[in-house]
């Protein structure tokens, strides 16, 4: 599969770029393209990286159709043969990296499912001795496993700047109590059917986010699930608090980036072939070992 990091051969108008996704309105449905660019400190680098919109792709399919029964999901089919004429030309390209989903109105919150302390929690507490105003117990150590899972929102930022973590009323005050609520509930049972999975597979699923929009009166969920791009991933045999653990996402690209002295504002350094192989090798790992079974 070529590498694809602009989907301007398509010569349609797109509906919405983000990092990693270009989005195009089909009829009154959407295609989802996952494209092989990839980002780190919110920055898009030139170069993609092989294989990375196939692996986002397969992913999100395969949690959808696995949590399918806890909420209804916007994917329609990952069949690009179901396209309309005017897409024949790119069939081809298009197939094993793209999705027709639903078109549902985004809702705007980012929801996030924490079962470890790391990242900004992990911040937050050494912090404040909370999590989106949620009080932990004392000295809990970086990468430690939670007494239970949290639903901890964040602000849903614009392309190049931060998420802001948002305590549960600002999210009452952007949705309403039983929205939060109804929110609250389903990402914490995502992240629950998610976990053990992945514990299945000798993975621990350390944190993830989750997108929902409504469609036809209906809450659904939307973007991705519990890919590289949306969710941290340690390795069960190595992980130890206390420390940094071995991630399995794109750390290895923001480890080299950050020997570079580069300021993290684009333009991004020039990426070596062997870190983009290394971050190839990392997407396609992670990859093998949650679609065993």
């Amino acid at each position: 599969m070529a590498v694809i990091t602009d989907t301007g051969f398509l010569g349609m108008p797109m509906f919405r770029r983000g990092k990693v996704r270009d989005i195009y309105e089909v009829g009154d449905d959407l295609l989802i393209i996952s494209t092989d660019r990839i980002s780190a400190f919110d920055v898009i680098m030139d170069e993609g990286i092989p294989g990375k919109g196939e692996v986002l792709n397969r992913l999100a399919a395969f949690w959808f159709e696995k949590t399918a029964d806890i909420i209804e999901n916007h994917m329609l089919t990952c069949d690009m043969s179901v396209l309309p004429p005017e897409f024949a030309a790119a069939r081809e390209s298009l197939q094993g990296r793209s999705m027709l989903v639903r078109k549902a109105e985004p809702l705007p919150v980012e929801c996030v499912a924490r079962g470890y302390l790391a990242g900004s929690g992990w911040k937050d507490y050494r912090a404040t001795g909370s999590l989106c105003g949620i009080s932990l117990p004392p000295g809990l150590l970086q990468a430690d496993r939670l007494p239970e899972p949290l639903f901890t929102p964040s602000t849903k930022a614009e392309l190049g700047t931060h998420d802001e973590n948002i305590t549960f009323d600002a999210v009452i005050e952007e949705v309403g109590t039983g929205m939060a609520e109804r929110l609250s509930e389903v990402s914490l049972a995502l992240y629950e059917r998610g976990r053990e999975i992945a514990e299945e597979r000798g993975i621990i699923l350390a944190d993830t986010k989750y997108e929902f929009g409504t469609f036809e009166g209906r809450v659904i969920l939307i973007d991705e699930i519990h890919t590289p791009d949306s969710s941290r991933f340690w390795p069960m045999e190595t992980w130890e608090p206390g420390r940094d653990q071995d991630n399995l996402d794109k750390q290895v690209l923001r480890d080299w980036l950050e020997t570079t002295g580069w300021d993290k504002k684009p333009p991004p350094p020039t990426l070596p072939p062997e870190i983009i192989e290394r971050t190839a090798e990392r997407y396609r790992y992670i990859k093998e070992l949650l679609l065993v079974g």
